[in-house]
């Protein structure tokens, strides 16, 4: 009976009990630290937990150690070797004291700051939790307005949402040309969520009735179908911004984003204060998306026409200036080159924007459009691009502009890197993911390719770009014809590939869908996909004519020929007096030419186009004149020069150009198949894959 309070009397003689704790006191301390300060510099959950539990494995430890060690004068030793005349512990307990004083002050404090300063918490629905993920798409809205021309009304809302979601660093957000794709209350939120890799949506409807506006908005933990937050808003048309900022931070504040003070005063600025302009503004935003889907000249144009109109009700609307501007680069580059006047314009338009609101990332987008598509200027555009990528980290396009700039450059993998980046911003954009793909054709690296385009074409099998260029990765790469054949073969023959006004390469004026005939030499086939009809444009007839005109040269069929030839070439020359011809169009004179005998003349144009774009120029652009100046030159029995270019196109990445398969199977190469340095190329079969 007398050894149970001995040993407890030791247990308190050896200060155990107070170096309990102490462990207690420090252990909770150390893991409120742990919990609270790590998340801040996004220390990962586990490696939290692992401390945590290190810490509550420690504790027994701790009072082991304390009973079987002692602290002496001459350092730690073992209690049971320490005399009790000699031991010290007396003195460590007092220390022990002051120091569990102020651990249980230090404790006290943070209890106090937990009560009186808690950490902000979203608005939770009853039904779930908040989303653990700081990812979020915004589905498109539903309009619910009376009037259904009211759509671009709802689709603006939803846009300027998401515009101001983008700029939020800590926040991944995803683009608009992957979210529109969807309903705008899909049954499965969990697929969608997947397929966008985000943990949260936000769904939403618009309704518009003459100066009010109704907003309801939910966001939705998409792995358990959870709202995290909802709300409704009531308004007058002119307080439609408060409710744009106001939804975009209650986003914020649930997936726990942290913003900083630029960020906070970005979110609550409005674009303009004038609520007409700003409708007449979001309704040029409908048709610009309209135009970037046809690429068509009037659709740019009636986009450009809207902008122009807020820009009258409000002179310093700076985000109208900012997409008027890169609307005319869009028409510029996509439909219908831009005078100089115009391009002066542009770059007053992104001027005056970039003074009225430099921190307005979609100014600095503008413009390095305008040095990238309207000057081939890189290191400008890449130093804009940046800039719109450090106002809006989110913003998918700026990434991909940097991509599309470094393949410009000869940038290759930095390009292919970039361009993935951008994909995990945009992962349904098919555009973006074929043009991922077509990077690596260029580099070679056909298998990649493929993969790419046919994950564009699951997304959208209408994709006529993405089916474009799978068509010219299979006959570059394997030269598998019926693969080729069979990427277009659901469609009629009138769905061709998109025409190009850029390439050179003969391929292009046939029409990349019809060419896979030609590497099987099947002529009369692909004459079928070009008939004559009785009406159609001058455009419309110049396309077919130049097509017909490629395809029985090549067939060597220049006698029975000649009036086509003729009249294609009045036709060019006519075009080209009165306006900028297309280099798509150039090729085809230089096919003309070529028909009528005028050999000459056929390589003076070939070897001007590829002096207006030379590879330090554009490395992107420029493999395509190159191989038209080898075809012309083939043709025309200067065999030299067009083995010396396909030598050069062989040891860059000109993928979609040059490559062995097509210098075997295309029949442009017939004259040069009984030169023997071209024999020796094939035979050795060596090409650049980077």
């Amino acid at each position: 009976m007398k050894a149970r309070p001995s040993f407890l009397a030791e247990l308190q003689r050896r200060n155990v009990y107070k170096v309990g704790a102490m462990y207690a006191v420090a252990g909770w301390l150390l893991v409120q630290v742990v919990t609270q300060v790590f998340p801040v510099f996004h220390v990962g959950e586990r490696i939290q937990q692992f401390i945590v539990i290190a810490i509550i494995a420690g504790f027994p430890l701790a009072l082991v150690l304390s009973w079987i060690y002692e602290l002496t004068p001459q350092g730690i030793v073992k209690t049971d070797e320490v005399s009790p005349e000699a031991s010290i512990t007396p003195r460590t307990g007092q220390q022990l004291d002051r120091a569990i004083i102020g651990v249980l002050l230090a404790a006290v404090l943070v209890l106090m700051a937990k009560l009186f300063w808690p950490p902000p918490t979203p608005t939770v629905a009853a039904t779930g939790g908040p989303a653990s993920g700081k990812s979020v798409a915004v589905l498109p809205f539903e309009n619910l307005s009376d009037d259904r021309a009211n759509a671009y009304f709802a689709t603006g809302i939803q846009d300027e949402i998401l515009t101001r979601l983008a700029g939020i660093g800590d926040l991944k957000v995803i683009s608009r040309t992957s979210t529109e794709k969807y309903a705008s209350h899909p049954d499965n939120l969990r697929t969608v969520a997947a397929e966008l890799g985000v943990a949260a949506l936000l769904e939403g409807s618009v309704q518009k009735a003459g100066e009010r506006v109704r907003v309801n908005v939910q966001l939705i933990d998409a792995r358990s179908d959870a709202h995290l937050w909802a709300s409704t808003y009531d308004r007058e048309l002119k307080d439609v911004f408060a409710v744009e900022s106001e939804v975009s931070q209650a986003i914020a504040d649930a997936l726990k984003a942290k913003l900083s003070p630029v960020e906070i005063s970005a979110l609550s600025q409005a674009p303009t204060a004038n609520a007409a302009a700003y409708d007449r503004f979001l309704k040029a935003e409908y048709a610009l998306h309209k135009a970037t889907d046809s690429n068509r000249q009037a659709d740019f144009l009636l986009a450009d026409e809207l902008y122009r109109q807020a820009l009258a009700l409000d002179p310093d609307f700076a985000l109208a200036q900012a997409q008027l501007a890169y609307s005319m680069m869009s028409r510029h580059w996509f439909a219908t080159p831009l005078t100089p006047a115009e391009l002066a314009d542009v770059k007053t338009l992104v001027d005056r924007a970039l003074a009225h609101a430099p921190g307005l990332a979609e100014a600095h987008l503008a413009s390095g459009y305008w040095h990238y598509w309207g000057f081939r200027d890189y290191e400008p555009a890449k130093t804009e691009f940046r800039g719109a990528l450090s106002l809006a980290p989110n913003n998918a396009q700026a990434i991909a502009a940097l991509g599309f700039v470094q393949r410009r450059q000869g940038e290759w993998a930095d390009a292919a890197a970039t361009l993935s980046a951008a994909i995990a911003y945009a992962p349904r954009d098919n555009t973006l993911i074929g043009n991922y793909g077509q990077t690596y054709t260029v580099m070679r690296r056909y298998g990649d390719a493929e993969q790419a385009m046919k994950r564009a074409l699951a997304i959208d099998p209408d994709d006529m770009q993405s089916r474009t260029f799978l068509t010219v990765n299979y006959l570059m790469g394997s030269g598998d014809v019926p693969a080729a054949l069979a990427v277009f073969a659901d469609l009629p023959l009138d769905r061709r590939a998109p025409p190009s006004n850029t390439d050179g390469d003969v391929m292009n004026v046939v029409n990349v869908r019809v060419y896979p005939s030609l590497f099987a030499r099947r002529f009369d086939q692909a004459l079928l996909a070009w008939p004559m009809p009785p009406a159609e444009t001058p455009a419309q007839h110049i396309e077919r004519l130049s097509a017909r005109v490629a395809i029985q040269m090549l067939a060597g069929r220049r006698a029975g020929i000649q009036a086509e030839c003729a009249e294609l070439r009045g036709l060019l020359v006519t075009q080209r007096e009165h306006q900028q011809t297309a280099f798509q169009q150039t090729s085809a004179l230089s096919w003309a030419e070529l028909c009528l005998g005028h050999d000459d003349a056929a390589r003076d144009i070939a070897h001007r186009a590829v002096a207006a774009m030379p590879p330090q120029k554009d490395a992107w652009n420029s493999s395509y004149f190159l191989v038209g100046e080898a075809q012309i030159d083939a043709q025309t029995g200067h065999a030299d020069e067009a083995v010396a270019i396909i030598v050069q196109l062989l040891v860059i990445a000109a993928g979609d150009a040059m490559s062995m398969q097509r210098l075997k199977l295309d029949p442009v190469w017939d004259p040069l198949r009984s030169d023997p340095r071209f024999a020796k190329i094939i035979a050795d079969g060596v090409e650049a894959r980077l």
